[in-house]
Formats: structure tokens, C-alpha cells, sequence
């Protein structure tokens, strides 16, 4: 089945018209396509039946023959059946019994969990049993918060359905599966890297696979509010004391004309709207009253919304993001990013970020460093990271895993790209905290790529015009003392990203200070500098591995930044060591890249200090 014969009606509301027509031009497999079914927003703030805790196991060795056929189809007659064998008679056909298989939980990637599946990179077959009461006039779903990297859905033997992508979330409608009392579901994940994959086949951070977020029931009124973008109106211009409020609510299932009501009390905002022959329902709204959220006033509203029977309260701060010649404006005032790279591992306990505690161990160390802004890479972090940057004041960015050897002549990756980027935006769309959106990461400089990432981000502003677009540039080369910055994909982006290791990959560090760069007209962000340095390795200055060095090389590098006057962020790579498989020197990295400003246990190397004191000082770069 291809996504021309899949979709139809409303559901083609979420799709770009190009996007559909490319899709429907070369017959794109059904995984390829990735048609957008109902993704719900807020999740996090409805009353939902919670699936974390244990579920049963088994492992799918290569070539994963309990899901797929010889020819590569999803097997839909094996572990998905859910059967229980007698062991002592009958045929024996069926081995596998998920019954008294070992269990992992959710979530939580398999990795960290079981000695034996450290290094897997396969199929793992999750089960459990649930208890359920179905009620009338309602619709329930299966939300999943993310899954690396593909994923299969059986509900009591029913193929519900597939998902790939392992850093967004998707809903599976559950309804006419369920039964009254004890039902099952099964989920195949394969955490397989693909050529055709986003991310590709080699990545510089560990794959951790699983169902590595939560996982819960969502149950609905028939018409069902799942999607909604409440923010302060972006015009032409920016005003202050505007305090408009503009966006949409869109109610799945309305008759043309249902009722929409938005209100939060403490602005002063009550107003109904009506949906459309789409479910859709804009509205344009004047405030009485509106504190602007900012990093010194994280200010956060109650945002009540309701249609019929469903209803929803949401947490939003109100800002304005836009780019102005070399600057970043923020409630029109110019504003300088000081903040750090992030991978979504776990301080302390290592594996894949799932937790409140996760979380708050994060943003404590971006607090202790003076930091008001994280780069949340290379793709969606957890819902949890937004959340707790919304309330906390910390700025955003967020990216899709394009990144490196990605196939960008394949109009099927295309694809990928543009479901996963619709993905992350309408689930981070309502945070203030979120100011930029990213498309890529370090890629080749080729007129294909460009064509790519340029319909890219032109897409990212179709979905949201409200923030500004940016991607992290790799190159050119700086064996010379005048680096010119030329990549055409800069023409696309409205914040420039530049990656570059002076004194680590290329050159001394003191080389940095020779160093003068003719980068675009825009606002700048050094989104990746810095060097490997081994926790509590010490030594002179230039010796390699020790924290010596490392803040020796970030010491040349503020040298060469105060001379660049459109830098406008400093995202030094990276707050804390993560895994990485290809990091293999015995002692000193053991299976983690070291360019951490801490160590994976939370200790502080020099360098920590060093950012510490600078962001506090201000003493490196300005924000006009």
C-alpha cells in the first residue's frame, strides 16, 4: 500500500501538497513515505493510563526471522500472535513464550539494561498485558514517546501499526482492538542503522535502542482536540505592548463549525472560535494583560482549550524570536547565547535520557555553568528537556538527525526528513523555550545536498514562521589564516551554525589566534569547538588528553572569537562525555567521547570553570 491509497481527507491537512505529489510520483514503499496519522500534542498534560514498567523480552537475532520474511516483509503469523506453546505436546513450531521471557523496562533502551544486549543493534520484541475498560463514544491510542529506530504495534493480533524514526513520538489507534478486561500488545523495535536511514549508518554517538521513552493509553472523545499553536502573534514587526495572541486548534473529527474555546485566565483571554470544513479552528486574540517569557522571567500561563467533550490545559510562555542584520532579538532586545552541546545520556547512570531525574541533573549542570541556552543534539531529545527548559529559562535548539553521509539524492530520505521535521515541530511548537530549528548537522558541501537541505528549511518556515532556521555548517579548511565561509547553504538560514576544531582536529591551539574569518552577514553561533580531555588526567598545556589542554584550546579560541563581530552564541562541544562506539583508546576514552566539560559522572574538568567564569562575566562575544 503506498501513502496515495493510505491517506485521504483530513488526514492530508498535515502533508505539504509537494511532498505528497513527490511521494506519489515514485511509489515510495510505505515505511519510506511515513504518512502522518493522528500525532497527539500535550500527552504529558492529559490524564493517560500509564504502560512504563516491566515488559517481556526476546531477542531477534540476525536476521530477525520472527519479523521478517525471507524476502523482507513484517511476518505477520510469528511473535506478534502472542501464543503460549505447550511445551509437554503438540507441534513444535513455535518457539518463543513471551509468558516467562526475562523483562526490561520502559522506558528505557535495552543497552544499559542487559550485559548481554550492551552492543546489539537489532530486533528486540517488547510484550505485556494490560487491563482495559473501553466506554462508549470514546477513541484510545497508544502513545509512545519515542522508539529507536523503526517499530511494529500488535494489539491482541492486530497489526495496529509501524513507525520509523527513533527520536519523535507517534499515536497508534487502539479502538477497535481493545476488549473489555486483560489485552496484550507486542512491539517489535529494530534498532538496525540503514544507508537510507536518518540517521545514516555511521554516527558519532551510541545507538541505543528500545522503547526509550514513555509509553502510555491515551483515551479521547470521539472528536478529540491533537493539535494546537497558541503564540504571540509574529508580525512585521515586533511591538511590546501588542499582546496578541494568534494560532489554531484543530479538533479531529469536528463538523464544520464546532465550537472552540480558548481561555487563560490569568492574560485575560476568553474567546471561542469556530472549526472549519478541516477541524480547524484560527483565532486572533488581544490579551488584557501578558508578561513576555524571557531567561530572567520564564513567565508560564495556564492555556485551557476545549471543543465538545475533550478539553486540555496546557503550560505556555509567550516570546518573540526573530533574526535582525548580525543579531538574535528576543522581545526585541539583542541577545547573546551562552550555552553548550548535549546528547540525551543520562548523567550518572548512563544510557538514553527518559527521566525527571535525568533531567534535573542536566539542567543543573547548565545552572552551576551560567548558562541560558542548550543545543539539543543531533536530534529530538525527550519531551521532559523542553518542559523543564520552559520553566527554567534555558533557550533551545532543536535538530533532526541529519547528519553526515545522509542519501540526499533519494527523494524516499526526503521524505524521512520532512515527516521527521513535521514530527518535532508539532510537538515543540507551544514551548518558548525552543528558539531555533535546525535541519541538519555537519554535511557535505554539494549542490545536492544544498537543493535538500534548502527545500528543508523552507518547509521548517511553511510549518512555523515564527522561529528562526538554522543548521551547524562543517569547513572549510583553516590550514590558512584567513578562513572564508562559503557553504551556499548559509543563503538558506536565517542563524548560522559553525563547527570547527582548531587546536584539536586541525593545528595548535595558539593557531586560533592567527585565525580571521569571513563568515556570512548573519548572526553566528559557534556551534561546535573544543577538544578530548580524559577526567582527572592532568599535564602541561599541549599535552594531548589532559584537562590542561583542553582548556588551552578553549582559552585560544575565545582569542579568535572576540575578533569575529557576528558571533552572536558560544555551544562549546560538549557539556558532558557521552558513548560513542568509535571512541576505542584504552584509558582514556573507553568508549566515550571526551570533549565533555564533565566527566559522565558529573565531575567538573578545568574547562568547566573556565565557561563558568566567562558566562558569568560576559567577557567573550556581545549581542549587538
Amino acid at each position: 500500500m503506498t501513502l496515495c491509497t493510505k491517506i485521504s481527507g483530513k488526514k492530508l491537512r498535515i502533508l505539504h501538497k509537494g511532498l505528497l505529489s513527490l511521494a506519489c510520483a515514485v511509489s515510495l514503499p510505505l515505511f519510506a513515505q511515513q504518512p502522518m496519522k493522528t500525532l497527539l500534542v500535550g500527552v504529558d498534560h492529559r490524564a493517560v493510563t500509564s504502560l512504563n514498567g516491566d515488559w517481556h523480552y526476546l531477542v531477534d537475532q540476525p536476521p530477525a526471522k520472527g519479523l521478517y520474511t525471507s524476502d523482507g516483509r513484517v511476518r505477520e503469523n510469528g511473535y506478534a500472535l502472542n501464543t503460549h506453546p505447550n511445551i509437554s505436546s503438540g507441534p513444535h513450531n513455535e518457539e518463543y513464550d513471551f509468558s516467562t521471557a526475562p523483562t526490561l523496562k520502559v522506558p528505557g533502551d535495552w543497552n544499559t539494561q542487559e550485559p548481554t544486549l550492551f552492543r546489539f543493534e537489532g530486533v528486540v520484541w517488547y510484550q505485556r498485558n494490560f487491563d482495559f475498560q473501553p466506554k462508549p463514544n470514546t477513541r484510545t491510542f497508544l502513545h509512545v514517546g519515542a522508539a529507536n529506530y523503526k517499530s511494529f504495534v500488535w494489539v491482541n493480533q492486530k497489526h495496529i501499526c509501524d513507525h520509523e524514526g527513533g527520536f519523535t513520538p507517534y499515536d497508534c489507534d487502539l479502538t477497535t482492538a481493545l476488549k473489555p478486561g486483560n489485552n496484550f500488545v507486542v512491539i517489535a523495535v529494530d534498532s538496525t542503522r540503514q544507508v537510507d536511514g536518518i540517521p545514516s549508518v555511521s554516527i558519532d554517538w551510541f545507538n541505543y535502542g528500545g522503547l526509550t521513552r514513555d509509553v502510555s493509553l491515551v483515551t479521547v472523545p470521539t472528536h478529540f482536540i491533537d493539535d494546537y499553536d497558541v503564540h504571540l502573534k509574529h508580525d512585521a514587526t515586533f511591538s511590546p505592548s501588542a499582546n496578541v495572541l494568534s494560532g489554531y486548534v484543530h479538533v479531529e473529527g469536528a463538523a464544520v463549525g464546532t465550537p472552540v474555546a480558548l481561555h487563560i485566565p490569568e492574560a485575560g483571554v476568553d474567546t471561542t472560535v469556530e472549526t472549519d470544513a478541516e477541524g480547524r479552528a484560527a483565532f486572533e486574540v488581544k490579551a488584557k494583560s501578558l508578561s513576555l517569557w524571557s531567561p530572567e522571567t520564564p513567565k508560564l500561563y495556564k492555556v485551557q482549550i476545549s471543543s465538545g467533550q475533550d478539553a486540555i490545559t496546557d503550560d505556555i510562555g509567550f516570546r518573540d524570536i526573530r533574526v535582525d542584520g548580525t543579531r538574535i532579538l528576543l522581545n526585541g532586545k539583542a541577545i547573546f547565547l551562552q550555552g553548550a552541546n548535549m546528547h540525551a545520556e543520562a548523567p550518572y547512570r548512563g544510557g538514553s535520557v527518559h527521566s525527571d531525574e535525568d533531567v534535573k541533573n542536566i539542567f543543573g549542570f547548565l545552572k552551576d555553568m551560567n548558562a541560558n541556552f542548550v543545543r539539543l543534539c543531533h536530534y529530538p531529545h525527550d519531551e521532559r528537556m523542553e518542559r523543564m527548559a520552559d520553566r527554567n529559562g534555558v533557550m533551545i535548539w532543536s535538530e533532526i538527525p541529519l547528519w553526515q553521509r545522509i542519501s540526499y539524492d533519494k527523494p524516499e530520505v526526503y521524505a524521512k526528513a520532512t515527516f521527521m521535521l513535521n514530527e518535532m515541530i508539532r510537538r515543540d511548537r507551544n514551548k518558548a523555550s525552543v528558539i531555533l530549528w535546525s535541519v541538519s548537522n555537519e554535511t557535505p558541501n554539494n549542490p545536492t545536498r544544498t537543493k535538500f537541505l534548502t527545500n528543508l528549511a523552507n518547509e521548517a518556515r511553511r510549518l512555523d514562521p515564527t522561529r528562526p532556521i538554522t543548521s551547524a555548517l562543517i569547513g572549510p579548511k583553516v590550514d590558512q589564516d584567513a578562513v572564508l565561509q562559503n557553504d551556499p547553504l548559509a543563503d538558506a538560514l536565517d542563524v548560522v551554525g559553525q563547527n570547527q576544531y582548531i587546536g584539536w582536529y586541525e593545528g595548535r591551539p595558539e593557531d586560533a589566534d592567527k585565525k580571521t574569518w569571513t563568515l556570512p552577514q548573519k548572526p553566528i553561533l559557534m556551534s561546535e569547538f573544543g577538544a578530548e580531555a580524559t577526567q582527572g588526567n592532568h599535564g602541561g598545556p599541549n599535552q594531548r588528553w589532559t584537562e590542561e589542554q583542553q582548556l588551552n584550546v578553549f582559552q585560544h579560541q575565545f582569542v579568535m572569537m572576540r575578533k569575529i563581530p557576528q558571533v552572536r552564541g558560544l555551544i562549546p562541544w560538549v557539556l558532558m562525555d557521552f558513548r560513542s562506539p568509535t571512541r576505542n583508546i584504552p584509558k582514556l576514552q573507553e568508549g566515550y567521547n571526551r570533549k565533555g566539560l564533565l566527566s559522565e559522572d558529573g565531575k567538573k574538568k578545568l574547562a568547566f570553570d573556565l565557561f563558568q567564569k566567562t558566562y558569568k562575566e560576559h567577557t567573550v562575544g556581545k549581542a549587538e
